[in-house]
């Protein structure tokens, strides 16, 4: 689309050319092999398979051993909290997380809670973080699991999860990371930080849909019920035919995210810096989440005195959110950002912006010009509101 500026990377991102082109290779009549199979055809799929495991545990500092292939972070999350809780006994069992998790997190809790599970509920401070010694004073004996995203998918707000890992695993306590936002933006090394379960989806960092990874530790071992049964696969722990074409994709899209991050990073830190600068000079216009310890590739403005439909209608020529892409269905305020301290309105009339790889400055200060406009008129059509 000509002239159309896409900063909603947070919700998914391009499929990169060189994963396309290593994907393609195993759709054709060579490449179709179930990698269960022993055959040369399903020897040859496992091989690759088994390849790309390698390059999605290099991506988070794990070993091969303790990745188990998902449909995706949503699946991840579900297998990860579910299966901890099952797997020692749900109806007695006590679960601490937040009100600003991702809806796969907190609708997963939320049945739980109608199993017998007991959550704990944590708010985060006005900057959208969860404070350690906060996560620290609910746990109880039947504490299993902690479950926490490492960076919101809203705000870009870092939770401390390197501080609260080792806290945790000294009291023999579970800690599930949701890591979607963080993986090829944040460094990930699970040989050093005790986590004992993390998720990962394929299409945050330029992979394919479809796709996505639990990390599992193996020492000490976390131990999880199945959620899908069947043919043992993936340790038993995840049944089904493994998807040899996406799995390649999101490994090779892992090993550009690893050799890409730190440079990535640095440049999509200063896109948003440009942004930032030219819009929050508007009067009225709030940074929600805690700019001390926000991820380089989330921005997230709140502007007053004018109705958020009214100016996303007004930017149909840019990509932005207005909050997770998984909850804009219900076209409700973000309840991340209500949890913040923000009202219904305010909350409404907010802006999720996240540049990619392929953004320049010209699209940030194109997006920017759009948004003053926007805003501008919108304010002049209902004065005294801002």
């Amino acid at each position: 689309m000509s002239g159309f500026i896409d900063l909603d990377h947070a919700a998914t991102t391009p499929l990169d050319p060189a994963v396309r082109a290593a994907m393609l290779e195993w759709l054709d009549d060579t490449g179709y092999g179930n990698p269960a199979s022993d055959h040369a055809l399903g020897r040859r799929a496992r091989a690759a398979v088994e390849a790309a495991r390698a390059e999605v545990a290099a991506l988070i500092g794990a070993s091969s051993e303790e990745i188990i292939w998902t449909s995706g972070a949503t699946e991840a999350n579900n297998l990860a909290i579910k299966g901890a809780l099952e797997f020692r006994g749900a109806e007695r069992a006590h679960l601490i997380t937040s009100r600003i998790e991702h809806k796969s997190v907190v609708d997963t809790c939320r049945y739980l809670e109608t199993r017998g599970v007991r959550v704990s509920w944590l708010d985060p401070d006005p900057g959208g973080r969860i404070d350690t010694a906060r996560v620290i004073a609910a746990l109880r004996p039947e504490t299993v699991l902690v479950s926490l995203m490492w960076v919101n998918n809203e705000t870009g707000t870092i939770n401390p999860v390197a501080e609260l890992a080792p806290l945790l695993r000294e009291r023999g306590v579970l800690l599930h990371v949701d890591a979607v936002q963080a993986a090829g933006k944040l460094a990930i090394d699970l040989a050093a930080l005790p986590i004992d379960l993390l998720s990962l989806s394929a299409h945050k960092f330029y992979g394919p849909k479809g796709i996505g990874a639990l990390f599992v530790r193996k020492r000490p071992r976390a131990r999880l019920a199945p959620q899908l049964h069947g043919g043992g696969h993936e340790q038993g722990m995840r049944s089904g035919t493994l998807a040899t074409h996406q799995i390649v994709g999101m490994g090779v899209a892992a090993r550009l995210a690893a050799a890409r991050r730190a440079g990535d990073a640095e440049r999509l830190a200063a896109l948003c810096a440009r942004l930032e600068r030219q819009l929050t000079s508007l009067p009225g216009v709030l940074r929600n989440g805690d700019a001390a310890h926000a991820a380089p590739h989330i921005l997230n403005l709140s502007f007053a005195g004018i109705d958020g439909e009214s100016l996303r209608a007004r930017l149909p020529m840019l990509a932005v959110s207005s909050g997770s892409a998984c909850s804009s269905a219900t076209r409700e305020p973000s309840y991340v950002l209500r949890a913040l301290g923000r009202d219904d309105r305010l909350a409404g009339a907010s802006l999720r912006f996240s540049p990619g790889r392929a953004t320049r400055e010209t699209d940030i200060d194109a997006a920017a010009q759009q948004v003053r406009a926007a805003v501008g008129l919108l304010r002049e059509l209902a004065p005294g509101d801002a």
